[in-house]
């Protein structure tokens, strides 16, 4: 079972190399940050990351949390990692200075949190709903609620949660039935939620829920939702945990993978109602909760880059170990000297560097304040970084032959964990339709059309490389024009009512094949770059132009039985019998 090691060298290269980390930093006004510093941080991130979470990944996937007498009791070992985690200041990287955060760019935070999500996905979920709540609430949330709950939410003292789905309420919340009566200068909260991830534990002395409930006068529908702060524990005047409030967990689910996190049942309100805190405006919850289903989507998308990068080191390691082939004199050879497996590997590899980059670079566009462009690239973060982590994970169990069917080997734990995120947050359905309903018809495919204008101008200079990235640039020159015909198909067939659902998930796929594509070749020019002018490590900048070519020659064209099938339409679909 092999250990965790953040691939510092690769990170380093898409914040300096695309990313653009020194200039960036300088347009926020933060000029005391550098890559310098960034690779600092990173390097102990990657030592928390490696010496203390990693090593409970293993540890959660079998002895699971429990509901006891206090509630969620956690794996052992968790505890002490959060704490150690809190203690570093690592709950604080990229929130308000104001409530005691350190303001540091997104897309560094986004850098450092692969390191937790890659050496304990299960664990690295409770921080990471944490941060999702804290965007809610510094948005959205009064002064009084900013000041009561943020500052002990980034340091990570407190947690946080989201709260959305019901048992007769999954992705539909137009049906969420969950109640808030006014009661003072509070809500008394009744109702159940199910699927809460890290709803409850003892590694803090307070969790935050954000949960969505209906008032006595709401309108039915969507618009009829508010959001509402309820902690696990009553604040005192001087505003520390205190009374209990009325939301407990009642019930864990038993899952498929991610065993070390808890994911509860909560009911509110069993005894009287639970205490809930109105966030914002009456029946505009929805909207508020998206400001932390948007950052939870790029963020569940950098989980499927994360347990594709454990899984691929472990099956490195192995495929390097295991001894199978016999050569004429006798001698012994490992695995990986087999043609498939080196194409296994390298599908890994390059797999999860097209992420790394395409999540890296949507979340700088937050940084940057490019909405426009955020809104575009997070269903496609999302959704085919996720559907690619199932591919990946497959291919590591798969070059341990049958020993990746023993779950002692560990390589099985990454393929069950994985399973889960194409569906929390958002299914991929839902994720190909938010890209071609709300971030493309909406517009009428202008912002589709900008980002493709400049992956053209990127592909026209990539094929001046020429010589071994000749059939690489040809590749990524059929999947631009796979990307502009899908796009101006969809245009065309808007008016079927059928068209965009039946199409949008190869239309997510297609685009997430090209922008993946797309960063590898921008990363093969700066690679090249490096090496002509001799900077940076010769060794690693032509194992990147290695993977940026095995990329773009047999991923890249996807692309094209994408935009087949697309072209196919909806009729096959609409006329289906069963």
């Amino acid at each position: 079972m092999s250990d965790y090691r953040h691939p510092l060298a690769d990170a380093e290269f898409v914040l300096n190399e695309l990313v653009g980390f020194d200039d960036l930093c300088e347009s926020l006004g933060q000029e005391d940050l550098n890559a310098e510093m960034a690779s600092v941080i990173l390097t102990e991130a990657g030592k928390l990351g490696s010496d203390v979470i990693a090593p409970l990944n293993t540890v959660g996937d079998h002895q699971h949390p429990v509901l006891g007498e206090l509630g969620v009791e956690e794996t052992a070992g968790f505890s002490d990692a959060y704490q150690a985690y809190m203690e570093g200041g690592w709950a604080s990287l990229t929130s308000d200075e104001a409530f005691g955060g350190q303001n540091l760019p997104n897309v560094l935070g986004t850098a450092v949190n692969e390191i937790w999500q890659s050496a304990n996905l299960a664990f690295a979920l409770c921080p990471l709903l944490g941060q999702g709540a804290i965007e809610s609430i510094t948005h959205h949330g009064s002064d009084a609620l900013k000041q009561n709950y943020l500052p002990k939410m980034i340091s990570g003292e407190w947690t946080g949660t989201m709260n959305l789905t019901e048992p007769d309420a999954g992705t539909d919340l137009a049906a969420v039935k969950t109640r808030a009566i006014p009661n003072g200068d509070h809500y008394l909260i009744t109702g159940q939620k199910i699927f809460i991830t890290w709803g409850d534990h003892q590694m803090t002395e307070n969790i935050v829920h954000l949960v969505l409930a209906r008032l006595p006068d709401a309108p039915a529908g969507v618009k009829g939702i508010s959001l509402f702060v309820v902690p696990k524990f009553k604040l005192d005047a001087a505003g520390n945990p205190a009374e209990r409030n009325d939301a407990h967990c009642v019930s864990l689910e038993h899952k498929l993978g991610i065993h070390g996190s808890p994911t509860c049942v909560m009911s509110f309100g069993d005894n009287g109602g639970a205490e809930g805190y109105l966030v914002g405006e009456a029946n505009k919850g929805l909207a508020y909760m998206f400001t932390m289903m948007n950052h939870a989507r790029q963020g569940v998308g950098l989980q499927g880059l994360a347990v594709s990068e454990r899984s691929y080191q472990q099956a490195l390691e192995y495929a390097r170990e295991r001894l199978q082939g016999t050569r004429k004199d006798g001698s012994r050879f490992p695995i990986i000297e087999f043609p498939d497996v080196r194409r296994m590997l390298m599908q890994m590899k390059s797999g999860t560097e097209a992420m790394r980059a395409l999540c890296l670079t949507a979340a700088a566009e937050i940084d940057r304040g490019n909405q426009a462009r955020v809104e575009l690239l997070t269903p496609i973060v999302k959704g085919w970084v996720t559907e690619l982590a199932q591919e990946l994970t497959y291919l590591g169990i798969q070059i341990h032959g049958g020993m990746g069917f023993i779950e002692e080997t560990g390589s099985a734990q990454h393929y069950r964990d994985a399973r889960i995120l194409t569906i929390y947050e958002g299914t991929t359905g839902i994720q190909a339709l938010d890209l071609v309903g709300r971030k493309t018809l909406v517009n009428g495919g202008t912002h589709l059309a900008e980002l493709l204008e400049e992956i053209g101008a990127d592909v026209a200079e990539f094929s001046q490389l020429g010589g071994r990235f000749s059939l690489a640039a040809q590749r990524l020159t059929a999947a631009l024009d796979a990307g502009h015909q899908a796009r101006e198909w969809l245009l065309e067939n808007s008016g079927d009512p059928l068209s965009a659902g039946s199409v949008s998930v190869n239309f997510m796929m297609l685009f997430g094949y090209l922008c993946g594509g797309w960063l590898m070749a921008k990363s093969a020019m700066r690679a090249q770059a490096k090496l002509d002018a001799g900077e940076g490590d010769p060794e690693y900048m032509s194992a990147k132009l290695n993977s940026a070519q095995f990329f773009c020659e047999q991923l890249v064209p996807r692309t094209t039985a994408c935009l087949q099938v697309i072209e196919a339409g909806s009729e096959a679909i609409r006329d289906a019998q069963f």
